[in-house]
């Protein structure tokens, strides 16, 4: 057995073609996607059944703040690394790793002097403490090893595999254990560090590289002119994807920051994680196929076929279980989390597939459509998601998020990648009406089934799922021979690649 596996996992590293490569890769990402966020949100309910709404939102006030200061002073370094044609970047990295410890110590700076002035704002002083404490954690990464970028350039997904799961255990037991013993807030701070130590640890055991104090102003220069539209969409994207748990936070209180922030991890899990291995994958490998426009088509075309078949069912699946699985694994005291959580499916889905299209924008030298388009989400949360929490409460905040996505950042979304790579407007939604008419049939048939059931929400909700998984197959392969839409043959041909 362990000779077979062995086999197995040699055959899965990424070696061959570019396409040979990116399946491999992608199988890598998933992989650790997966495993990771099934380990984390395992993580996070059992310390959240330990700790309480409560002490959950603590964490949550300390991470938002973290969040905030991390994105304001990203500068896109691995996207210029990974964005250049030349393979080798090795002249970069010293100037790189340089780079990174500024930001690490600016970062722990600034959170440990403005602690006070966050538990202020969020009425909240016993925050104060957490965010100082988990300032460690970017001072840690800073002195990672900067070639690490080759994971993600060269498309070696494996090392990036064991790289971040080691990291995902490491929390998972820290965090989890601390709990059982002390149950408070500085469970999942500590994990949070815990994952971190063990990550800096892992990357210099991954390469060969030693970085060296030797800084070049040239490459400096020419990472932060292209970064500096990354910085401008990171600082926009923590405003439209955090900054509605910053207002909730604020104007609700940290139990209903828990509720929220909850409802939306669970919801957008799967699709998160999706978008993840699309954004980390396809990136690199759009970025090699950048000078031929008719492979780049292709590949975002299916790129957003995958995407809309994994994602849709997911979305309508978990819509439909929330209220099952919240009291299943939660527990009454956190029903409230309910109605948000579907409503974010909706969220979820959409920016899944709008994953596909910041790769390509990058890949062709457009990184500044992120940030204007971000631009643009940030302005209509800023008008509508007072009066929408104030009379509804998280209710009305999912809403808006959602609501802004359907309209109008997704036809946008659209319109620009058609405009760039020359793809037709049917193509793309072609991609996405199959895949939405399999998942909304199944989604019919597992709410009629559970409500013909009266055994308690985790029979209900186990039964839920495997009549789902078995409605949307059927509606699959029924669609599939009588359309044209593919999917069964992309994906065998994703199934060949990989055993190549």
């Amino acid at each position: 057995m362990s000779g077979r596996l062995r086999s197995l996992i040699e055959g899965l590293i990424p070696s061959g073609g570019t396409a040979e490569r990116v399946v491999k890769s992608a199988i890598w990402a998933m992989g650790q996607n997966a495993f990771g966020r099934v380990l984390q949100l395992a993580m996070l309910t059992i310390v959240a059944r330990l700790v309480g709404p409560a002490e959950i939102g603590l964490v949550g006030i300390a991470l938002l703040t973290l969040s905030g200061i991390k994105k304001f002073t990203k500068i896109g370094i691995n996207d210029a690394l990974v964005q250049q044609v030349e393979e080798n970047v090795d002249e970069h990295l010293n100037t790189v790793w340089i780079l990174e410890i500024a930001r690490g110590l600016l970062i722990f700076s600034v959170l440990f002097a403005g602690a006070p002035l966050a538990g202020i704002v969020f009425n909240e002083p016993r925050a104060t403490d957490l965010i100082r404490a988990i300032g460690v954690s970017p001072l840690l990464l800073g002195f990672r090893n900067p070639a690490m970028v080759y994971f993600q350039k060269n498309l070696d997904f494996h090392k990036q595999f064991v790289y971040r799961v080691g990291g995902d255990i490491a929390q998972a037991v820290v965090a989890v254990g601390y709990a059982l013993v002390w149950p408070n807030a500085w469970a999942l701070v500590v994990g949070y560090i815990a994952a971190d130590v063990v990550r800096l640890v892992a990357s210099y055991g991954l390469d060969t590289f030693r970085p060296q104090l030797d800084f070049n102003w040239d490459s400096a220069k020419g990472i932060v002119d292209y970064g500096k539209w990354i910085t401008g969409s990171s600082i926009l994207f923590f405003l439209y994807s955090e900054g509605d748990d910053a207002f909730v936070g604020w104007l609700l209180g940290p139990a209903a920051l828990a509720f929220y922030q909850y409802g939306y991890r669970f919801s957008n899990a799967p699709a998160s994680e999706l978008g993840n291995v699309i954004s980390s994958v396809m990136f690199p490998a759009f970025s090699k196929v950048q000078e031929d426009r008719e492979l780049l088509q292709t590949a975002f075309l299916r790129t957003i076929r995958v995407t809309a078949f994994v994602a849709t069912p997911v979305a309508f699946g978990i819509a439909v279980v929330a209220s099952d699985f919240v009291l299943t694994f939660f527990g009454p005291q956190w029903t409230d989390m309910v109605v948000p959580m579907q409503i974010l499916c909706g969220y979820g889905f959409l920016r899944a597939l709008g994953q596909a299209f910041g790769p390509v924008w990058k890949t062709l030298d457009r990184p500044d459509l992120v940030t204007k388009f971000s631009a643009i989400r940030v302005v209509l949360m800023a008008i509508l998601i007072w009066p929408a929490t104030e009379m509804y409460g998280i209710v009305g905040t999912a809403a808006v998020v959602t609501g802004i996505y359907v309209f109008p950042m997704m036809p946008l979304d659209i319109y620009a990648t058609v405009n760039m790579i020359d793809v037709g407007y049917t193509e793309i939604v072609r991609e996405m009406v199959y895949p939405f008419a399999a998942s909304a049939v199944m989604a019919g048939i597992v709410w009629y089934v559970d409500s013909m059931l009266s055994f308690g929400p985790t029979v209900e909700l186990v039964v839920s799922i495997a009549v789902g998984a078995a409605a949307y197959g059927v509606a699959v392969l029924l669609l599939d021979r009588q359309s044209s839409w593919g999917i069964t043959g992309n994906i065998r041909g994703i199934v060949t690649n990989a055993r190549r």
